[in-house]
Parts: structure tokens; C-alpha cells; sequence
């Protein structure tokens, strides 16, 4: 490794002489000692270092030289080297030349003529000193800045990987939800195995768009996706907002999960259904006609968690309750009510006076040996539908009683004052229609 150089500059050639002898007999051993006569062939050494990577530690010159002085010399060794500490000698520097030296040179000392040898020495000895503490804290602040460079990076590098991961985490928890991995008893999907599972009481909500494949069959195979996609994104708050999750997308369907309460799960359905008018007012706005949906909840026990292969797996909800639900929404289409839901999901509620509910059916369930209750939840109606069925709800549910008690003909009769003051009530007329066809046997499921 080349020593660092120290150069002394001085147009007289036994001064230069003495001076070089004295700078190597003090620091000879681990400095480089280079003598010019002039300014100029002072550059040329401190370009020829600087070109081989040396460093200059000290330039010492004399003021009066010829053709260049001394501050001249310092100010432009300083433009090519700062970190060179300059020393200004002589006997016949005025303070304008001092001055200019330091403010343009940023001389570190100024040694009057005839000197004394051991100041000489030791004011030396001192700019070397500084020029190696100086060195070192430069290294370090270099060392320190490419650290910090060297940490910004890192810390940017992890910071795109922590958004990658964030990202990646919400694409997956967009295919299985997080609430679905949190019944699990589970803090991170990678934690999921197939057969985790568990029993627990939940309220499942199938929902569905009527008449959907005629609809369909006017569209494209992308107008398809844009409606349900546009479709869905109406449904989906409702569903989120009130503690629900949405298990899986089946077709133009939708099955959810709720495991907070019944109560989450009604206020749901209703919030569907209003959500549905909103997005059936976008519709007319575009020329297209409104859509139906039916929504069927049921509430009971049922079986949550994984099945699959080892290749792949899916997350599901399995049991009587899951079908009953499914057949709660399909028995929508027969009454064309929009939603209904089962004595268990009723009797749960914990305050019946806050929705505008009806007695609406018994339906004998496959596997069953009970009957199960059915019940119309109108307050997603439209207004002028909601005032006629409150208007005729105890009539209505003392005509259906009666229906299931064999009173036909007094039910029949009740059924047709129901319609006479609501002509828009589906399921009063859908009774009559039973009695003129003599279906009076109970519909299954």
C-alpha cells in the first residue's frame, strides 16, 4: 500500500533542501517526502498522485514564488485534493494573502520565516495528526453511509416483500376467509390441514337470482361475469357488515356463514334485498329490467372445515342444516317470497317486534320425523307489499293454522279476505291455488 505523501514547496533550493531533510527525518518512515521548486511542478506531483490513488496528507509552500505565490497554489491543490491540510512559510506574506488563503484554501496554519525548528516540527506533526484523524472519521462517516445505504436497501427490499406478503395474504384470505381460518382455532392458513374441522351452531344463508338462466341466455359469456360480478359486489357488504362471511360462490349464488347469531343473519338477508333495489335502480337507468333473489337461513348444528385431496383442498360446511337452508331458498321460488327462514332461525332472534315476520308454512324435510316451520320475513319488501302484509298478518297466520289443523274451508275463506285487501300477497295466492287444484297435502322438501 503506497505511504501518504507530504509535499514542500519552495522556489529557494537550499531552503527546499533543508526542509525536505527535516520532514524525513520526522516522518520519513511512514510518509512519502516529494520537494517542488515551483507551483507548477508542485500540480503535476499532486495530479500524478491523485491519478495513482495516493493520498496527499500535507502540501507545505512558500508565499513569494515565482509565477505563482503561495496562496494561489494552496487554493488550487485545494480545489483538486480538500482533504489536504496546506500550511503557508515564509517571511513576507501579508494578512490579505493569509486571508485569501483561508478562505480559499482553508489553510490549516502559517509558519513565519526563519522558523523554529521544533514549532516547525511540531505544527507539522499536528496537521498530520489531524489529517489521520480526519481521514478516519471520513472513513468512518464513508463505512457508515454505505451501511446506511446498505440498510436502506434492506430495509426497502423487506418492505416490498412485506407488501408482496401482504398482498399474497389478501388474495388468499379473497379465496378462504379469514373468519373461516379464525373458527378453525387457527392464527395462519399455513397452519390449516386437511380434516381440521369442528362442530358448531351456526345460521347459513343460501341466496340465489331468479330466473337466472333465461337471463342469462340473452348475455355473452363476459356479460355473464360482469353482471354476477356487479351483482355480487351488492351483495357482499350486506353480508360483511353484518358478521357474516361468505363461504363459497355457487354460480349466480351465494351460501354464507354466520356465527355470531341468527339476529346477524336476518338483518343480512333484509340488507340483500335492499341492497338488490339499489343495484335494480342502476339497471333501469341502462335500459334492463330488475331481477329477483330468494334467500333461505336456517340456524343448527353443522360441521365446519376441510375437505380434499393432498393435492388440494376446500373449505365447507357440512350437514342438515346446510341442506335445510339450500331447501328454505328454493322454496322461495314456490311461494315467490323473498326470504325465508326456519322456526330454529325464529325462535333464536332475540327480539321478534323488530322485524315484519309471518307464519307462511309446515314442511315436512327428508329424514325428518318433524315438520318444520317456515317463516316470511317481508321487511325487504317493497313498502306498498310490507303494509299489506302487516295489514292481514294475523289473518294470514290464523288462515295457515287453520290450513294444518284441516280447516279448509275456513281457511280458504280467510285466505281470500287476505287478498282482497292485498292483492299482491304471492303466498295467499298460492294457498287458493292449492284448495282449486285440491292440493291440500303438505309440501316436502
Amino acid at each position: 500500500m503506497n505511504q501518504p505523501i507530504i509535499i514542500c514547496v519552495d522556489d529557494e533550493k537550499t531552503i527546499l533542501d533543508s526542509l525536505g531533510i527535516e520532514l524525513k527525518n520526522a516522518f520519513g518512515s511512514e510518509y512519502t517526502i516529494e520537494i517542488a521548486e515551483s507551483g507548477e511542478e508542485a500540480l503535476e506531483i499532486v495530479r500524478e498522485a491523485l491519478e495513482n490513488q495516493q493520498e496527499i496528507a500535507v502540501v507545505i509552500s512558500d508565499y513569494i514564488m515565482p509565477n505563482m505565490k503561495g496562496d494561489e497554489l494552496l487554493e488550487r491543490i485545494h480545489n483538486l485534493s480538500p482533504n489536504t491540510l496546506k500550511i503557508m512559510l515564509s517571511g513576507q506574506a501579508d494578512l490579505a494573502a493569509v486571508g485569501r488563503a483561508i478562505e480559499r484554501a482553508k489553510l490549516y496554519r502559517y509558519i513565519a520565516k526563519p522558523w523554529h525548528r521544533q514549532d516547525f516540527k511540531l505544527t507539522v506533526k499536528e496537521a498530520v495528526n489531524s489529517y489521520i484523524q480526519e481521514t478516519k472519521i471520513a472513513e468512518k462517516n464513508a463505512n457508515l453511509y454505505r451501511m446506511n445505504q446498505e440498510l436502506a436497501r434492506l430495509t426497502r427490499s423487506q418492505e416490498i416483500l412485506i407488501e408482496e406478503l401482504s398482498q399474497i395474504n389478501k388474495a388468499v384470505y379473497r379465496f378462504v376467509p379469514r373468519e373461516f381460518i379464525k373458527l378453525l382455532d387457527k392464527e395462519r392458513i399455513v397452519d390449516v390441514q386437511l380434516g381440521d374441522g369442528g362442530q358448531r351452531e351456526m345460521s347459513v344463508l343460501f341466496a340465489d337470482i331468479r330466473e337466472f338462466t333465461t337471463l342469462s341466455e340473452g348475455m355473452s359469456c363476459q356479460e355473464n361475469f360482469n353482471f354476477i360480478n356487479s351483482f355480487l359486489a351488492y351483495m357482499e357488504p350486506a353480508i360483511m357488515e353484518n358478521h357474516g362471511f361468505i363461504d363459497k360462490y355457487i354460480g349466480d349464488g351465494i351460501m354464507a356463514l354466520f356465527s355470531g347469531g341468527a339476529d346477524d343473519a336476518v338483518k343480512a338477508g333484509i340488507a340483500m334485498l335492499q341492497n338488490l333495489a339499489e343495484f335494480n335502480e342502476k339497471r333501469a337507468k341502462s335500459g334492463a329490467l330488475p331481477i329477483k333473489i330468494g334467500i333461505g337461513i336456517h340456524t343448527g348444528s353443522l360441521m365446519l372445515g376441510t375437505i380434499g385431496g393432498h393435492s388440494r383442498i376446500d373449505s365447507t360446511a357440512i350437514g342438515d342444516t346446510v341442506n335445510l337452508a339450500s331447501r328454505l331458498e328454493t322454496l322461495t321460488k314456490t311461494y315467490q317470497a323473498s326470504l325465508l327462514i326456519s322456526h330454529e332461525t325464529w325462535y333464536r332472534l332475540p327480539n321478534h317486534q323488530n322485524y315484519s315476520m309471518r307464519l307462511l308454512e309446515r314442511v315436512n324435510v327428508k329424514g325428518k320425523s318433524k315438520s318444520v316451520a317456515v317463516f316470511e320475513v317481508f321487511d325487504g319488501d317493497y313498502e306498498s307489499v310490507k303494509q299489506g302484509k302487516s295489514t292481514t298478518k294475523s289473518m294470514f297466520e290464523q288462515a295457515v293454522c287453520l290450513f294444518y289443523g284441516g280447516f279448509y274451508t275456513k281457511a280458504e275463506q280467510l285466505f281470500k279476505e287476505c287478498l282482497q285487501i292485498n292483492n299482491r300477497d304471492t303466498v295467499a295466492q298460492f294457498y287458493l291455488e292449492r284448495f282449486q287444484q285440491h292440493l291440500i297435502k303438505t309440501i316436502r322438501l
